[in-house]
């Protein structure tokens, strides 16, 4: 065991001095020593009740005859550093949770462990971490929050963001906003659509790094707690058997995991973490096969922000299995997951508990809500390297669409014109310098995409960007154009009334002007100062890649 370099050998004595002064007897000294990865905190709506997931998967480990050892990583709620800039140090977050787990697995020398992370960058620093790291793993992602309920309809944290632009708007009152604002997120649990956080536990699941059901068990379920335990008790297989997280996680696998995604029309956010995540696994994953496995896999259940339905919808209607159940040969069945089986053997396995709900929710291949995937890749004069869309959540009057560009050198100039009304149905708005280096940080564009849907213009108006945007995000929303600004990409070069085309069957996304016309804005071009000159951002700044590769740091 990894665990014998600190508590075998007569040289360990001052080792095991320590560990018995945490508690630890000498019977615990020949068991496996396991970590408990955890991201609780108390500022995260989707964190706050890991404390008790974190019990409930030491008990499995202790049951199965391992010694637990719990540690913390850090969590940030995207909702609450949306629009400022707070949102700046999100994205960077991932990398630090990686590295922290690092730390703490090779310093203590864990022989496996189980992570328990929910939200949007949390999910993928950990995962990043498991492949690094390549030791028995299992996640237990923290599960959705309950819509919370307002007019008799179901309503989740977007319905605040474009509600804000209904309010600027007189579209909306004081009261109804108040009453929105104290209902729509009633406790714990991730944001209740298919964004970011959800997404990306549904894809820990279709990886195999979670036991079947756990992407959508909900927060508030007993059922999560169940599979916590179990995740404890299934994590000493994996270190009696030595299935580590890279025998799990392999191209098929990823594949399986993209192809899964594209079917629930997931987060654009996808499309960086698991470059990066897959990079941790000694894997490659470049942008364009997310355009080649959306193209071939058909869109299956139509979920918020896209359709109206909600993850505890999904959850109904059978969760991640049932979306695999329905894909079938598209996957490749004989990946190995955490339950020590193959993919197939898990769903030879798995029970559809409400069958009538499986059949209303989730379409079929034959007859989908949409023939492709949630994801399209777009590429151009405006993006050489690539940009990103979700495509599901699209007017299909907007899927071809040319207008004037309106430049924003970054969102709070953007959020100005929106809300002072400046912004006009076919309008394409630009918001730059808001990219890995540029932002720095890469923001997600959430307030402006939401304060222009409540506003009605939704399905009038097109916002490109070298920032992201939330898997909260609905309409024409074009984002990850790279290269961005701040490196000199094409986007740095736009000037206000320059045409713009966007053709997402085609998956074109090109600027109107002439090339020596380009060739003159290039040479006057110079790129601006750094807007952080101390700190985690500034590192983070001087070392991040771009994102059509996942915006990872460089060595």
């Amino acid at each position: 065991m990894r665990s014998d370099n600190i508590k075998q050998g007569l040289e360990r004595a001052p080792h095991r001095s320590l560990l018995k002064a945490v508690g630890l007897t000498d019977e615990e000294m020949s068991l496996p020593f396991i970590g408990v990865v955890n991201s609780w905190n108390e500022v995260v709506p989707g964190h706050i009740h890991l404390d008790k997931l974190a019990e409930a998967v030491k008990a499995g480990i202790r049951m199965a005859g391992g010694v637990p050892f719990e540690f913390n990583t850090i969590g940030i709620c995207d909702g609450i550093a949306m629009g400022h800039t707070g949102m700046k140090n999100s994205l960077p977050s991932r990398e630090l949770i990686a590295d922290s787990i690092e730390l703490m697995v090779e310093a203590h020398q864990f022989d496996g462990m189980v992570m328990i992370p929910t939200c949007d960058k949390i999910v993928p620093g950990h995962l990043m971490a498991a492949g690094r790291l390549d030791i028995p793993t299992i996640v237990v992602t923290g599960g959705p929050m309950m819509p919370g309920i307002v007019g008799d309809e179901p309503r989740d944290v977007i319905s605040l963001f474009e509600a804000v632009g209904a309010r600027r708007s007189n579209r909306l009152s004081d009261e109804e906003l108040k009453i929105l604002e104290d209902c729509a997120c009633c406790g714990a649990g991730s944001c209740a659509g298919l964004f970011t956080a959800n997404t990306m536990a549904c894809v820990t699941e279709a990886l195999g790094l979670s036991l079947p059901g756990c992407g959508t068990a909900h927060a508030v379920d007993a059922k999560k707690v169940r599979i916590a335990k179990h995740s404890g008790m299934k994590l000493l297989e994996l270190v009696e058997k030595g299935i580590t997280a890279r025998k799990i996680v392999t191209q098929e696998s990823l594949d399986n995991a993209i192809r899964v995604d594209m079917a629930i029309g997931g987060s654009t956010n996808t499309a960086l973490h698991l470059p990066a995540i897959a990079q941790e696994f000694g894997l490659t994953l470049l942008l364009p096969k997310f355009d080649e496995i959306s193209r071939e896999t058909p869109h299956l259940i139509n979920l918020r922000p896209g359709g109206d339905r909600y993850l505890i919808d999904f959850e109904r209607a059978g969760g991640v299995p049932a979306i695999q159940m329905r894909l079938g040969k598209k996957l490749d069945l004989d990946a190995l997951t955490v339950t020590g089986k193959s993919l197939g053997e898990n769903l030879k396995e798995y029970i559809i508990v409400n069958p009538r709900a499986n059949k209303e929710i989730i379409a079929t291949v034959d007859n989908p809500i949409h023939p492709e995937g949630g994801i399209a890749v777009l590429y151009g004069s405006l993006a050489p390297d690539g940009s990103v869309i979700k495509q599901t959540a699209v007017n299909r009057k907007m899927q071809r669409f040319s207008g004037a560009a309106r430049v924003f050198n970054g969102e709070e100039e953007a959020m100005k014109a929106i809300m002072g009304k400046r912004i006009k149905s076919g309008d394409c708005l630009v918001i730059r310098y808001e990219g890995p280096k540029g932002g720095p940080g890469m923001r997600e564009m959430l307030s402006s995409t939401a304060a222009i849907a409540g506003m009605g213009l939704i399905d009038s108006v097109a916002l490109i960007t070298d920032g992201r945007f939330s898997g909260g995000t609905r309409g024409l929303s074009i984002g990850h154009v790279s290269p961005e600004a701040a490196d000199g990409g094409s986007i740095a070069l736009v000037k206000d009334g320059d045409v713009i085309e966007i053709d997402i069957p085609k998956r074109k996304l090109e600027l109107r002007v002439a090339q020596e016309e380009l060739d003159n804005r290039r040479k006057n071009w110079k790129a601006p100062a750094p807007k952080v000159t101390k700190g985690y951002l500034a590192r983070y700044q001087k070392q991040v890649g771009s994102a059509d590769k996942g915006a990872v740091l460089r060595y």
